[in-house]
């Protein structure tokens, strides 16, 4: 792979021997987002070490590779005694962040040997997890490895303590809450959007698939509402797919053809994104927000960047696999649908009943705030237990 053509030449060149570094690595981008609001606290924290994150995705490095709040940011060496030994030679971490999942047997084996402190942030894990049947021993062997778990939920704690790892485990909850929060704080506006909307409402749909957009295109034939307009943010943004949802929504224009004219916006009814980064801004403009993914077996996309601006969100009948989704609807936050018919309806009685739709929003709101404190409880674990010193 061209990624890690050199990689150890390339590391050996960028870390110096005498800083102190932690070594933090994540699957791809979903877990790099959930790590982040634990890196950039600890970079406030304990400002004298360095950050390495390193992924072992294409996907996850390439979009993360410009992150500035990471000192450097690899492609994780491929696993095995020898490339795990040079790996921690080199970098020499004074602490070792793994986020979720993805464990490495040789890179976790070589830790515990040198005794460098290591963490599992944001875990879950249910008894019918693959990882826990057909390879069990060497999973539990690469659990123990860790000096401590923080786990997301009860029912984690509940699988960990089964396997006899219940005095290294702690639940945190998601460090996701605190994430999407620091994102609404931050929020800045998209003067594009504002213009495309002027005062009429819409719906953002955010990650979506085809499935997804099939029930939105019923969906808005069926309401034949002028003010209320579609932005569309889909999963897939290569252009034939952006073509595609161009010629099926009427009265549809790209997002980067709009942003060069920004005229006469009651001729368009339907705004296609197609750029990547936007999304978590563009819930906040949301008056009704849709998460794809929920149309499709593997499951809902991230509900909670579109719940944290205290709008209704409503998703698909797959969403069983998410705990926070799950949870979500539970508050009274969410509302998920098996049929257009079904999607269509909620719509509209969100419309026209006002109660029914602040109480939604409120409640979604309300749901993110209440889960939020796991970023702190690691950081306070960290300082306790004295793995980083100021």
């Amino acid at each position: 792979m061209l990624g890690r053509k050199d990689i150890f030449k390339k590391l050996k060149q960028s870390i110096p021997p005498n800083e102190q570094i932690i070594w933090a690595h994540c699957a791809s981008v979903g877990e790099f987002e959930q790590g982040r609001p634990v890196f950039e606290q600890i970079r406030k924290n304990y400002p004298h070490y360095k950050l390495l994150l390193t992924f072992f995705s294409p996907s996850g490095y390439e979009a993360i590779k410009d992150y500035e709040g990471a000192d450097w940011v690899f492609y994780l060496p491929i696993d095995g005694p020898h490339n795990a030994k040079r790996f921690l030679e080199i970098v020499h971490p004074s602490l070792v962040i793994f986020v979720k999942y993805e464990f490495w047997y040789y890179y976790l084996k070589k830790i515990k040997y040198r005794n460098i402190p290591l963490i599992l942030i944001s875990a879950i894990f249910r008894n019918d997890d693959a990882s826990l049947k057909w390879y069990k021993k060497i999973q539990l062997k690469m659990l123990a490895r860790f000096n401590h778990l923080f786990v997301q939920d009860e029912a984690s704690k509940i699988v960990i303590d089964e396997h006899g790892l219940s005095n290294n485990t702690t639940i945190s909850g998601d460090t996701r809450f605190d994430r999407v929060i620091a994102i609404a704080n931050e929020w800045q506006p998209i003067p594009e959007i504002e213009d495309f909307l002027g005062k009429n409402r819409a719906i953002i749909a955010g990650s979506t698939w085809p499935e997804d957009e099939a029930a939105l295109l019923k969906l808005q034939s069926q309401l034949s509402i002028k003010s209320l307009k579609l932005i569309i943010a889909p999963h897939e943004i290569d252009n034939k797919n952006i073509d595609l949802l161009i010629k099926q929504f009427p009265q549809a224009i790209k997002f980067s053809d709009w942003s060069k004219s920004r005229r006469n916006e009651d001729n368009y009814q339907t705004l296609v994104i197609d750029n990547i980064g936007m999304l978590s801004r563009l819930y906040y403009y949301g008056y009704i927000n849709y998460v794809g993914g929920g149309q499709r077996a593997l499951g809902v996309h991230n509900v909670l960047e579109a719940a944290v601006y205290g709008k209704p969100v409503i998703y698909g009948k797959y969403y069983q696999r998410y705990a926070e989704a799950i949870n979500l609807i539970e508050s009274g936050g969410a509302k998920s649908f098996d049929t257009e018919d079904e999607l269509s309806k909620i719509i509209l009685d969100l419309m026209s009943d006002k109660h029914f739709y602040y109480t939604t929003g409120n409640n979604a709101k309300e749901f993110v705030h209440q889960n939020t404190g796991a970023t702190e409880k690691i950081l306070d674990f960290i300082q306790e237990k004295r793995l980083l010193t100021n």
